[in-house]
Formats: C-alpha cells, sequence, structure tokens
C-alpha cells in the first residue's frame, strides 16, 4: 500500500473499490485496482484500504477513477454577456460533466487584456464557482508591451490570439502585430487559426447563399491553413512555443506533425463526431461555429493524427449563444455551440466504440493540458496531489438531453444522442462536489494556480 499519512488521523474520504488511472512522476499511467484514501485536499493513500478508519467511505466498485478533466477552453461569457452564460452556470456546467478544471477565454465585454479586466474576472469567482478557474489575457494591438507582465498575473492560464475574426472584439490579423506579440513573454501561446483577410474575400459566399450549410465553403480548410502556416514561421522566428486552438482539417495537420517542437495541437468533440453536410442538414445555424464543422474526409484526418499521437489535447471550445441568436438568419447568426457539460461523454462514447484507449484519453483530457500550460494542482492522480478527481462509468448508457443541459443557452447539438459511458462523480480540491448527477453543498472551485 502506498501511504502519505503519518499520523492517527482518519481520512476524509475513502474511495473503495476502484479501477485507479495511476499516475507517476516520470509520466507514467497505469490503471490499477485499489482503494483511494484523501486526506487535508490530497491523496494520501492508495492500496487497500477497507480496514482505515474513514469519515466517509464511497463504493466505487466497477467505476474508475481519472486525474480530474481539464478543458482547456471555454467562453463563459463573463462579463457583458451574461445572458448567455456566466462564471457561475459555466462552471456547474463543467462539474456536471465531469470536469474539474477549465481555461476560461478572453472575449468577454470588455475584453480580458489589462490587470484590472483581469482581476475583476478572478474577483467574480469568488463563491461562484463550482470547478477550478484559469482565465487567458488577450493579445491585442493595444497592450502589446504589457503581455510579458500579465501572463506572470496568478492564475492566467496563458495569453490567446485571434488571427480571424470570431466573436468578441480581439482581432490580430497583422504579421507584424503577431510578431511583437509572440516576442514578449515566454509562456506558450493559444492561437485561434483563421486568415482574416481571406474571410474577408470570400464573405459574399455566406452573405449570398443566406445558409449555414455554406459555413465550411465561407471559413474554409485554406482559410485555416494560411493562417496556421504564418503563425509558425512567425513562432519559429520569435522562438515561442504556440497552441493551436481547435485543428479541423487534413490540411493544417499534415502542416502541423512537421511543426511539434514549436506547436502543440487541440481538436474539440465536435469535429470528432459531427460532420458536414449531415450536421447542417440535421441542426442548422446550431451547427455553426469558428472554424467549422468539415466534412468525413478532415474527420478521418484528425481520428488518425490522434491514434498516431500527434493530438495534444481535447477541449470543447464551449461557447453558448441563446436559441434566439442561433435562429437569426445565417451568416447573422453567432458561431459557437455549448459543450464542457458533453466533452466528456462524448469522448467515453468513442472510447466505447474502439477509437482510442481510455488511458489516451486521460492523456489527451487531463495530463496533457495540465503539463502544456503547467498547472501546479492538476493532471496527476498519486500520493501527495491534490485530489481533483472525475469517477466515470463506462458501462452506463444514457442519452443527451436539452433538459439535462445546465448552461444558461439551455441547448445541446447532441440532443437526443444515446451514449455509453457517463460521469458518476468529482472531487474538487479534496471536496465531493458532485455525485450521480447531484451537485454536493457549496461551490467548491478556486483560482487555477501555474508555474513559470
Amino acid at each position: 500500500m502506498q501511504n502519505s499519512n503519518s499520523n492517527e488521523k482518519p481520512l476524509d474520504y475513502t474511495l473503495v473499490g476502484g479501477h485507479v488511472a495511476v499516475t507517476s512522476p516520470n509520466g507514467d499511467l497505469k490503471i490499477i485496482k485499489a482503494d483511494v484514501g484523501i486526506q487535508d485536499g490530497k491523496i494520501s493513500q492508495i492500496g487497500y484500504l477497507r480496514s482505515t478508519t474513514s469519515l466517509s467511505t464511497i463504493n466505487v466498485e466497477g467505476l474508475h477513477i481519472l486525474p480530474g478533466v481539464v478543458d482547456s477552453q471555454v467562453h463563459f461569457r463573463e462579463p457583458g454577456l451574461t445572458h448567455k452564460e456566466d462564471l457561475e452556470t459555466g462552471t456547474k456546467a463543467a462539474l456536471l460533466g465531469g470536469v474539474t478544471a477549465v481555461f476560461e477565454m478572453p472575449n468577454t465585454q470588455p475584453s480580458t487584456t489589462d490587470q484590472s479586466t483581469f482581476e475583476a474576472k478572478v474577483k467574480a469567482l469568488d463563491n461562484r464557482a463550482w470547478c477550478n478557474v484559469g482565465f487567458y489575457v488577450g493579445g491585442s494591438h493595444d497592450n502589446i508591451s504589457q503581455l510579458a507582465t500579465l501572463e506572470k498575473l496568478d492564475g492566467c492560464c496563458g495569453i490567446k490570439v485571434f488571427m480571424g475574426s470570431s466573436t468578441g472584439t480581439l482581432l490580430v490579423e497583422d504579421d507584424e502585430s503577431l510578431f511583437k506579440i509572440l516576442s514578449q513573454g515566454h509562456r506558450r501561446v493559444a492561437v485561434h487559426c483563421e486568415d482574416e483577410q481571406r474571410l474577408k474575400e470570400r464573405k459574399m459566399i455566406a452573405i449570398e447563399g443566406k445558409s449555414a450549410h455554406l459555413h465550411p465553403s465561407w471559413r474554409d480548410e485554406e482559410t485555416a491553413l494560411l493562417a496556421v502556416q504564418r503563425l509558425i514561421r512567425l513562432a519559429l522566428k520569435a522562438k515561442r512555443p504556440v497552441h493551436v486552438l481547435h485543428v479541423t482539417s487534413r490540411q493544417e495537420i499534415e502542416f502541423l506533425s512537421a511543426h511539434k517542437n514549436i506547436a502543440t495541437i487541440e481538436v474539440l468533440p465536435q469535429h470528432l463526431t459531427l460532420a458536414a453536410p449531415e450536421c447542417y442538414e440535421k441542426l442548422g445555424n446550431f451547427a455553426q461555429q469558428n472554424p467549422s464543422i468539415r466534412d468525413k474526409s478532415h474527420q478521418a484526418a484528425l481520428w488518425k493524427a490522434l491514434q498516431k499521437g500527434i493530438i495534444d489535447v481535447i477541449g470543447s471550445d464551449h461557447a453558448p449563444h441563446t436559441i434566439e441568436e442561433k435562429k437569426r438568419e445565417y451568416p447573422s447568426s453567432p458561431s459557437g455551440m455549448p459543450g464542457v457539460q458533453t466533452l466528456l461523454p462524448i469522448m467515453l462514447n468513442h472510447v466505447n466504440n474502439g477509437n482510442l484507449s481510455l488511458t489516451h484519453l486521460i492523456q489527451l483530457i487531463s495530463i496533457n493540458p495540465s503539463k502544456i500550460f503547467n498547472i501546479l494542482d492538476h493532471g496527476k492522480l498519486e500520493l501527495g496531489a491534490s485530489a481533483n478527481l472525475t469517477i466515470v462509468d463506462l458501462k452506463l448508457e444514457r442519452k443527451i438531453e436539452n433538459k439535462w443541459i445546465v448552461s444558461r443557452c439551455g441547448w445541446t447539438p447532441y440532443d437526443g444522442m444515446k451514449v455509453k459511458g457517463w460521469m458518476k462523480g468529482c472531487f474538487i480540491n479534496g471536496q465531493l462536489a458532485m455525485m450521480e448527477d447531484q451537485i454536493i453543498d457549496r461551490p467548491k472551485g478556486r483560482l487555477l494556480h501555474f508555474g513559470p
């Protein structure tokens, strides 16, 4: 038995009979049958603990205990757009979806581009965060000289740059400004890659067509590839690591696979699950997001890259809009869809369908984002680690429905989808926070902390 509990104080919790995804300092991951003891917010024992005194014993026989899930791309819309979502409703959706930590994006109103707007978000977390939260600072034309300082703020997961226009006013479309941003600071920069000039040139496709099925024609794969190529050229010149968000196409994968020395890659569940033209025929504007959902040839390329280990992270890009907003005539309808609550069940379903292993999924949604962004208290399930844990039932079959969604937007593109694999519980900072679809007591989340 592994034991870091040197006194006779009873454990706060003992999880009995589970399959535990144990990590080690050298990065190994293995699943063992064991009990887990939690004390003072930490994992204090792993082994056979049936005779150990505990304040609370939870039977997890047949369930899997994972290091807590990290969703490294969410838009919780606070401040300024709270009719769509806010920090409280967004973190509650995350918790019900088995997510213990999120990285929140800067394209709010006002944008998170200086110390005062960043600290206002941090303050807004008080007693409202159902899971742990880190915040991005947006890189813009106006704050380039401050970025090296801003990325060091406590709770900052990094700098985010929009190369193509999307929701919000943050946009850095020119190479000169982008290079200046990449030259300020040293932490990995997260980038939305779409070429703004090509978007402008092709927008008439959407305006004249007035149909969401044209979204992948307007915001096509060449639009994404051009931006990725520009970004990598500038990143190499600036010697700055980058994180390419929501990669969608075969062309991007082929290019980025040769530049893993400077770039990490994120893909989204929706690009691995939904495909054109079927998704637009079924969902219309509710399938509209940036970058767009493409056809099955691109989806197959994403899966091939994931299975070969080229993909580093899966994030949801949770970007809620109200039903009324999404029903506007295209392209006036906003791009984006909710996803933080469905990330884990969608991906567990893919595990059960044989598309990836459970251990590979754990790497993509917990260990890798924690390592890439140097989170200090996530991504580990070992003695002494913070007890941020996700408990899942790989055999449980459920139907995803709009009525289950607690995001303020109240809908999901997966409404009616049957999945195998579901969240059973979550521990946040050593405290039971969710069990059997029920949120426990009060918000237990806090600000994430990052290494240099």
